[in-house]
């Protein structure tokens, strides 16, 4: 009975180990990625340690500012090892906002090798007091989809000219 329970054990971890790895293709985070919200994440190459950087720009901004392409900086769990692998960056708003954004998420290989970034995200803003702490914290979800371009750092020449807004108002 013992040995039978422990074989239906070894038979049931074998089968969900090969149902948890993906047949096929490994996802990888470096490179160029938009969201459902038209914002543009590159990622460099991950480093052997996990750790990776990169730039965001964003098209959505309570601000009221010339959005700016800012810098990420992240890690990734287990690089190499996990076909599948979760990760974590943050983003430093550049020069447009006082809120920093950190984003946690899994990187997946769906259908016809289609590669996405499923997301939670929590954005942090400053504000003045302590009683407004219950307001400065927003908590959202983003899936983003590998976007083909050209090697290189590209952000920067999508990124708006903010240079009208630097101008003194006539």
């Amino acid at each position: 009975q013992a040995m039978a329970s422990s074989g239906l054990a070894l038979l049931l971890a074998l089968a969900l180990a090969t149902r948890a790895s993906p047949a096929g293709r490994k996802c990888e985070l470096s490179g160029l990625w938009r969201n459902d919200q038209e914002s543009l994440m590159e990622i460099s190459a991950v480093r052997a340690d996990g750790g990776f950087q990169g730039e965001y720009l964003t098209r959505v901004s309570l601000a009221g500012g010339c959005i700016r392409v800012s810098p990420l900086k992240g890690a990734q769990h287990d690089p190499g090892e996990a076909a599948w692998p979760t990760f974590g960056f943050t983003v430093r708003w550049e020069r447009f906002s006082n809120a920093t954004a950190v984003f946690v998420g899994q990187c997946f290989v769906g259908p016809g090798g289609k590669e996405l970034l499923a997301t939670t995200w929590l954005l942090r803003e400053a504000v003045g007091s302590l009683e407004d702490d219950w307001r400065a914290t927003r908590v959202g979800r983003n899936v983003f989809t590998r976007k083909r371009s050209p090697k290189g750092k590209v952000l920067q020449s999508w990124s708006p000219s903010c240079d009208d807004s630097l101008a003194p108002a006539p």
